[in-house]
């Protein structure tokens, strides 16, 4: 599984990061981004947990 943050929909609010951060960080630009690596297994809950948590829906998690 892998992870996408649209940086159309992101506002920057560092939820993402806070809850999951071996797989998304703020960037230079202060918007989220995702690594671009299969998310560890051990993982995948909390970037599920970011995903949902979201207050944009700009997370995307796909196969």
């Amino acid at each position: 599984m892998k992870s996408k943050v649209d940086p159309d929909l992101c506002i920057g609010c560092g939820l993402c990061p806070s809850i999951c951060p071996e797989v998304y960080s703020m960037g230079d630009d202060g918007l989220a981004h995702a690594i671009e690596e299969e998310i560890p297994e051990d993982q995948l809950q909390d970037a599920e947990d970011a995903r949902d948590g979201c207050p944009v829906s700009a997370i995307d998690l796909f196969e």
